[in-house]
């Protein structure tokens, strides 16, 4: 059970996003984007999925925040994601990338390296090989996949805080490291987040999925409780669909039911976080 005064701040962003029903422009993969569409319906939010380079810039004028998505890259998509971005960074709306495939692909590390310091986004997501090659941090990478000797722990856990911590506060970002445990960070405050199943990892997108719940709760005002109220709400949403589901396919679908139907005291009562 987490704080009574820390609950009602994350149970605010739910009800906002619930009572206004926010406009979130996503601009992610092929493989992933309808699971994504549905993940932000499931939140309260409104979905939009425009990436035609010719379009984003006046689909981003009217969101409320952007979702963007490394994943299965393509030309056009790089230059909408830029063209989206900057919009975006005119108009003072929120915005959360994953940096799917940053360790293992040079061109995907060179757009970041422009793009960040550039476009300044609210939210960065990925597995923690993701995070630390995009911080400029040695590790190793293993296709999209996060190195399992660098997984976040509860040992290691304060150690990534410091070092991820100096690094958002340099770039005034909130970093989320997903993964069996997940590290949230804004430099200030740091948390420990260890909700959720291996289940999670039988399904193609749930890191994609996350990305687009913490999007759909940025239009709130509050970006480290976006991404914490996100990553809880997931996690639950995980624990909860496999005590219900014969496999992933079960999985799956009951995946979008749990976060649909999450009441206000599941996350007061299930969420698991630490702060470091």
């Amino acid at each position: 059970m987490i704080r009574h005064d820390f609950a009602a701040g994350l149970l605010d962003i739910r009800r906002s996003v619930k009572a206004s029903s926010p406009l979130i422009h996503c601009i992610t993969n092929p493989i992933s984007i309808n699971d994504c569409a549905n993940m932000v319906l499931a939140a309260g939010s409104r979905p939009i999925m425009a990436e035609h380079p010719d379009e984003v810039g006046e689909i981003t004028a009217m969101a409320n925040a952007l979702c963007l998505n490394l994943g299965s890259i393509t030309r056009d998509r790089l230059e909408a994601m830029g063209i989206s971005a900057a919009i975006a960074r005119e108009n003072n709306i929120p915005m959360v990338i994953d940096l799917v495939g940053a360790a293992c692909s040079s061109m995907r590390k060179r757009y970041l390296e422009d793009f960040i310091p550039k476009f300044k986004p609210t939210v960065i997501k990925g597995n923690i090989t993701e995070i630390l090659s995009t911080c400029g941090i040695e590790c190793k990478s293993s296709g999209v996949e996060a190195n399992r000797g660098q997984l976040v722990t509860g040992d290691n856990a304060r150690e990534y805080g410091d070092i991820l911590g100096k690094w958002a506060t340099e770039h005034n970002v909130v970093l989320l490291v997903s993964g069996p445990k997940d590290l949230i960070t804004d430099g200030r405050d740091t948390y420990l987040l260890s909700n959720g199943v291996s289940m999670m990892g039988n399904i193609t997108g749930t890191g994609c999925m996350l990305n687009s719940l913490v999007a759909a709760y940025l239009p709130a005002g509050n970006p480290l409780g976006a991404a914490l109220l996100a990553t809880a709400t997931f996690g639950i949403a995980g624990e909860m669909a496999a005590k219900k589901s014969d496999g992933p396919g079960s999985f799956h679908i009951k995946l979008f039911d749990e976060v649909y139907n999450m009441g206000e005291a599941d996350i007061i009562t299930k969420t698991k976080i630490t702060k470091l």
